[in-house]
């Protein structure tokens, strides 16, 4: 399943003619945006009695108004907590909750059209490991690019962008982690920019671009974005510290405290504002420092001022109304004309292309297939994980070594010293290892998975039949190891039927096991807290599985019509044993039914097919559950 990447053959300055669409330009307006959440306070009252704890109301963003237009870099500057990152989620289209105030692109509200004509790149760079740049930027030019474009098409945008952003060197580098060594930290940030830029859009909103890289790495990076704002494109990014020289950068500057606006405006002239309003720099400092202890409260020299910090705040809003409202409202009206000229051209073209999904359910599961097995595959197949599972196996082929149903009879004075306790052994090694695994995918991929759905990549039905496809080589492989040492060296019936027999309740077990283990995970979205509900239902489905508990109360025993383990065990024993067989014992004529031993006749060897019934079952419903689940995610369709 190999990804075909043709590598551009255009010279170094020709731009391909996919890449030369005129982009269509966007001018985004907020005013008076408040943004308010509860806060519900647990105390220890709360605890014991819930519905007795208060919820208090907290306002995030306090009337926050501002405009970016083509061609412009708007930088949100504030100190941590002030509100950027609430307010950049709000302009995005993708912040939920009590929002208020007005937001428009080109005098409308968002819309599906203009979030896919919209690039968002969050704080984080949420990116696959194992696959390399360019594989990274194919896969999502193949996801998102509609159909008007081909495939060869495609691909050469996504050269074009590793080109512009100038990640040629790096192009055939995976991406890494902090435990795999791959790119950068600016290579992989520029990255998470080339996956927004692929769609080529008008409204590009980045969240710290430059965060946790050094300063001439920050520069180059906004440097590229300043060369996409040239070209028409309405930029609005967070940024918390920048050097003074990529303060100068910045078009514009909207300044954030506590969700107040202490400045909006063009950012050549915002050291004058602060300067006219009583609030000037005593010492020479870059502009960004001293902006940040205006909105800190502090003074130039690091000092509290005089002032409380909520007169000091006070003040500086009251005076930022004052002086600028006017002057606001006039810019902002002054735009509307063009702002209608905007928003009445070429507007239903963009409908007709971002309207509906980029690509068709096939090709989204095509493409998602293939890159699942590309990522997951250095996962699955880990050295560490083979190496367990060839250890356990080696282990358990020495331990039952021979065992042969003549030793059946032995049972009398030690039943776990025979065959049957191999098959249990079995059936709780592989419910709880596929259990395990399956259970961190949800959680780990939820991030990755919010991020390509909000901007509509893909159908959530496209991902979860492909994620499942994808696993299905990969988690059964082993398995089929592990039974190929355990089996014959166990001294098992020998012959390919009965071996193939109890090779398909194995798998058939390890894909149930798996289902519940993608349940768990996706209905509680945290790793250890889906651990520790999987491993008390796997211990209680062992416990009444009919090995270590024969006589289980009736009021419990309800619990193994609910356990795969029960079922699976049932099966295996009925792939050696039936209920016409006999073993040689001490009772009267020597000669017992093997379907009468205790041990056996506790869990039965009838009801084969009817457990058979009950695997399938669970094996759809875990997964309709985890499905169902994950519907929570995104916001663009199912």
């Amino acid at each position: 399943m190999e990804l075909e990447i043709q590598t551009d053959k255009s010279s170094p300055d020709e731009t391909p003619s996919v890449f030369k669409k005129s982009i269509r330009p966007v001018t985004l307006k907020f005013e008076e945006v408040i943004y308010k959440i509860r806060i519900k306070n647990v105390g220890i009252g709360g605890i014991l009695w819930p519905q007795r704890s208060k919820e208090t109301e907290k306002v995030i963003l306090k009337g926050v108004t501002g405009m970016a237009e083509p061609g412009e870099i708007l930088a949100m500057l504030g100190p941590s907590g002030s509100g950027k990152t609430t307010l950049l989620t709000a302009l995005g289209g993708r912040l939920g909750g009590q929002l208020a105030g007005s937001i428009t692109y080109n005098g409308k509200p968002i819309s599906n059209a203009m979030k896919r004509n919209t690039g968002f790149v969050s704080q984080y760079d949420f990116l696959y490991p194992h696959l390399t740049v360019v594989e990274t930027l194919v896969f999502t030019a193949l996801l998102r690019l509609p159909n008007t474009l081909t495939k060869e098409d495609k691909v050469s945008q996504a050269e074009s962008v590793i080109a512009q952003l100038g990640l040629t060197q790096c192009r055939n580098s995976i991406i890494g982690h902090e435990f795999l060594r791959g790119v950068s930290g600016g290579e992989r940030r520029r990255v998470s920019i080339g996956q927004e830029l692929l769609v080529n859009p008008s409204l590009l909103i980045l969240d710290e671009p430059t965060s946790g890289l050094d300063s001439t790495t920050a520069q180059c990076i906004v440097s590229a974005l300043s060369e996409l704002a040239s070209g028409g494109r309405t930029i609005v990014m967070t940024i918390h510290q920048p050097s003074s020289r990529l303060f100068y950068m910045f078009h514009k500057l909207l300044l954030l405290s506590e969700g107040n606006a202490l400045y909006f405006g063009k950012v050549s002239a915002v050291m004058d504002y602060f300067s006219d309003i009583g609030f000037a720099s005593s010492v020479p400092m870059n502009p960004a420092d001293f902006l940040l202890d205006v909105a800190n409260g502090l003074t130039s020299d690091g000092a509290h001022a005089n002032e409380s910090m909520d007169d000091h705040m006070q003040s500086i809003v009251v005076a930022y109304k004052e002086r600028l409202s006017e002057k606001l409202k006039e810019e902002l009206a002054g735009k509307q004309f063009n702002e209608d000229k905007l928003s009445n051209g070429p507007e239903d073209n963009s409908k007709e292309e971002f309207g509906r999904w980029p690509t068709t359910w096939w090709q989204q599961f095509s493409v998602l297939l293939r890159r699942g097995v590309r990522e997951r595959k250095h996962e699955s197949f880990s050295p560490l994980k083979i190496f367990e599972v060839l250890a356990v196996s080696f282990l358990t082929a020495l331990l039952w070594w021979k065992s042969h149903i003549s030793h059946l009879q032995d049972q009398l004075i030690n039943p776990q010293s025979l065959q049957i306790g191999i098959f249990f052994f079995i059936c709780g090694f592989w419910g709880f290892f596929p259990l395990l695994e399956a259970i961190s995918t949800f959680p780990q991929e939820n991030k990755m998975l919010q991020k390509e759905r909000s901007s509509g990549t893909y159908r959530l039905s496209s991902y979860f039949m492909s994620r499942i496809v994808a696993d299905l080589p990969m988690e059964l492989v082993l398995p089929t190891l592990f039974l190929a040492i355990t089996y014959w060296s166990a001294g098992l019936k020998s012959t390919i039927g009965h071996f193939l027999h109890a090779l398909l309740v194995l798998l058939l077990s390890v894909l149930v096991s798996q289902g519940l283990g993608l349940a768990l995970g996706a209905l509680a979205m945290d790793h250890e807290v889906a651990m520790t509900i999987g491993s008390v239902f796997m211990l209680s489905f062992l416990l009444v599985g009919g090995y270590y508990v024969q006589q289980v109360p009736r009021f419990i025993a309800w619990i193994k019509y609910l356990s795969f383990s029960h079922y699976s065990y049932k099966l295996f024993l009925g792939s050696q044993y039936k209920t016409d067989e006999t073993y040689p014992c001490d009772d009267a004529g020597g000669v017992c039914v093997i379907a009468d031993y205790p041990a056996i006749k506790m869990v039965g060897l009838d009801g084969q097919f009817s457990s058979v019934i009950a695997l399938v079952f669970m094996l759809v419903g875990y997964r309709l559950i985890a499905y169902v689940a994950l519907m929570r995610i995104g916001v663009t369709g199912k």
